[in-house]
């Protein structure tokens, strides 16, 4: 089967956008992942670099990804209930293993574990419409969890959010030491964070997974629809999200970050305005795609859309490697973790554009699928990279 290249380069959009985030989850304590002024205060450089993300990337990425992910599933619906389960059920293992032993910030267990209950309800959804307002409608259950979390929450500040000095000490030790004391508390974030997608996040991961189907369905996301249709709904979209998102960011910077409002209740609009932002950056890609197309970038970004899994896995490699083996953690600020971002992108860029010139897939992507098969009892045709 043809590859879309306009839809790798989308997936390789969104794993290069994650990095924007997750850079400062590898260089700074987790608290300052949702809230710049961590530390009790605030610079002016931290405040406007956290805006600028919150506003353009923040959700926004992982929004795109969960999308495609669900829009993968449909797709994977022609081969059949055992192939998709043992497929799922190990990228759920792989997500253990990442989140247990390498970084607390794993997202494949979530994906994973979410996927194993969308792939049946995209299955049985006979009606794309209803697909759709079905993730709509899962996705506002869980932005409101969100805001119900906000209301019962007590006014006292957590730890969690501001955390102490004997706090910020001893999570930099135990992730410069690794070892059993790193296994041991990441295996409490593995912990709480399946709670968390139980009780909240897996909501917003489960609509986006079915909008993302129900789009591929449809055959938005194949590029089956008119350039000026893609342009249209892309500005639109995006200028949606920004409205419903901004308020909310200038909110949290008056209010000083404060724990309850900006930990919960104003978390809210940015988790409403993400999938307008998301479909919006999207639509632009394939309204601006012949342009696009002409760039080496492009193609190179569209290379580390089609080695999605080895990427993302590349980069927390590489940002382990810097922030806790060379012990670079908490050394630099919001704004001064961005110009690591490039670099990993460069690495990621040029990995995936040499590998694939001797292999059809990424490295992880062959294993997944030989181990997959082994599993599902199914036999390759062709098993070489």
């Amino acid at each position: 089967m043809e590859r879309n290249v306009t839809l790798d380069f989308v997936r390789g959009v969104a794993i290069l956008g994650i990095l924007l985030l997750n850079i400062a989850a590898f260089g700074l304590p987790k608290a300052a992942y949702l809230n710049p002024a961590w530390y009790g205060e605030i610079t002016r450089s931290d405040a406007w670099t956290w805006a600028i993300l919150d506003l353009f990337a923040q959700v926004k990425f992982l929004t795109l990804f969960a999308l495609l992910f669900g829009a993968g599933l449909q797709l994977l619906l022609k081969r059949g209930k055992r192939w998709i389960q043992s497929r799922l059920t190990l990228l759920v293992l792989l997500g253990f293993i990442h989140g247990l032993f390498f970084w607390d910030g794993d997202i494949l267990l979530a994906y994973g574990l979410v996927g194993l209950i969308c792939w049946r309800m995209i299955r049985d959804a006979h009606d794309v419409k209803n697909l759709f307002n079905t993730g709509v409608i899962l996705y506002l259950i869980g932005i409101g969890v969100l805001v119900l979390l906000g209301m019962i929450s007590g006014g006292a500040t957590n730890r969690s959010w501001i955390p102490d000095a004997a706090n910020l000490q001893y999570e930099q030790f135990w992730k410069l030491k690794g070892g059993v004391e790193a296994i041991s508390n990441r295996a409490d974030m593995l912990g709480d964070n399946l709670i968390a997608l139980g009780a909240q996040y897996g909501w917003q991961l489960a609509g986006m997974m079915l909008m993302g189907a129900a789009l591929m369905r449809t055959g938005w996301l194949k590029g089956e629809f008119s350039l000026a249709h893609y342009r249209r709904t892309g500005v639109i979209l995006v200028l949606v999200g920004v409205i419903i998102n901004l308020p909310a960011v200038v909110a949290q910077w008056v209010l000083d970050w404060d724990y309850r409002w900006c930990a919960f209740l104003l978390q809210a609009p940015r988790e409403l305005g993400a999938p307008f932002q998301t479909i919006g950056y999207a639509a632009l890609i394939y309204g601006f795609w012949p342009q696009l197309a002409r760039f080496r970038l492009v193609a190179a970004v569209a290379c580390v859309g089609r080695m999605a899994l080895s990427n993302y896995l590349l980069q927390t490699l590489i940002c382990t490697t810097l922030f806790y083996r060379f012990g670079l953690f908490m050394k630099f600020d919001r704004l001064q973790l961005l110009a690591f971002v490039i670099p990993v992108w460069a690495v990621n860029m040029v990995f995936s554009v040499i590998w694939l010139r001797f292999f059809r897939q990424g490295p992880l992507e062959w294993l997944w699928r030989q181990l997959t098969a082994r599993a599902a009892g199914v036999s390759l045709s062709n098993t070489s990279r």
